[in-house]
């Protein structure tokens, strides 16, 4: 089973991404400009010990992470090179500039017969005013073999801290059609607020029109609710890929979620009333 590292339709937000205080769009307002929106770093200390490993071996553990946190980019975490086993990585000529954060070396990591070209790096002469960068290592989150927040597997990305998932029960009345034809209509649904995301409504599936679903075999990964299964809307001859997602195993955060299907709202309408008066807007 293929999983995507990413959302379908949705950017994973985080602190500095998307609708975030520090993302690239203006969502909230500050008492103050924010200058430099897209070149901003926010270096913190993370009080979790992590362990990364590739090729059968640990290539690096500590419990004196720092999280770095950059403009348009999904947090990553800088290992202290002193709990990097320095003996998998191999330097390497290949070198890589950032206005914010210097140069970074890099290195191959090369371990149980397996090798990951420049997949590790370091900034060790950031320019003034950066965080203190130096004498930490970054791994390509992607190019590892598995990552581990004390002994609890983790996937897609390093989870942000700033980051919420909350799921509420709603009396609100959710429809959703496509071409005037209704398929679902709920009074059960429940909402899904995930931070600098639009609100999700899962609708419970003895609700949803079982005669229009098609599996499909689309998978997607998310640090915060776990993997996403999907359908397609098959509507006469017409077919809505991936259409619907749902969670048979949301992360704790989402569980309350689980087996309930939500729909792309660029796919189809979907209307909620906001209040008892039956009146409504449409979801987008």
């Amino acid at each position: 089973m293929k999983i995507s590292t990413q959302e379908r339709g949705s950017r994973t937000m985080s602190l500095t991404l998307g609708n975030a205080p520090f993302g690239t769009k203006e969502y909230g307002t500050f008492n103050v400009p924010l200058e430099h929106r897209d070149h901003i770093l926010y270096l913190h200390p993370s009080p979790r010990r992590v362990r990364v490993e590739f090729g059968g071996e640990v290539v690096a553990e500590s419990d004196h992470m720092k999280r770095l946190h950059e403009s348009g980019q999904h947090p990553v975490y800088l290992f202290p090179r002193e709990d990097v086993n320095m003996d998998l990585l191999e330097a390497t000529e290949h070198r890589t500039p950032s206005e914010t954060k210097g140069e970074a070396r890099h290195w191959t990591v090369k371990a149980g017969g397996k090798e990951a070209e420049n997949a590790a790096w370091s900034w060790e002469s950031p320019p003034e005013g950066a965080p203190p960068l130096a004498g930490y290592v970054v791994f390509d989150w992607d190019a590892m073999d598995a990552w581990y927040e004390e002994d609890e597997q983790i996937h897609v990305h390093p989870r942000d801290p700033y980051h919420r998932v909350d799921v509420r029960d709603t009396h609100r009345h959710v429809r959703v059609s496509r071409d005037g034809e209704v398929l679902a209509e709920t009074d059960r649904a429940k909402v899904l607020f995930e931070t600098s995301l639009p609100p999700r409504y899962y609708i419970p599936p003895e609700d949803v029109r079982q005669d229009l679903l098609v599996h499909s075999d689309t998978h997607t990964g998310c640090p915060y609710k776990g993997t996403a299964s999907y359908y397609s809307l098959k509507l006469g001859d017409k077919v809505l890929t991936d259409a619907v997602w749902y969670y048979p195993e949301p992360l704790e955060e989402a569980e309350r979620v689980a087996g309930y299907l939500s729909f792309y709202p660029n796919k189809v309408d979907i209307e909620i009333a906001d209040g008892g008066n039956g009146s409504g807007r449409r979801s987008g």
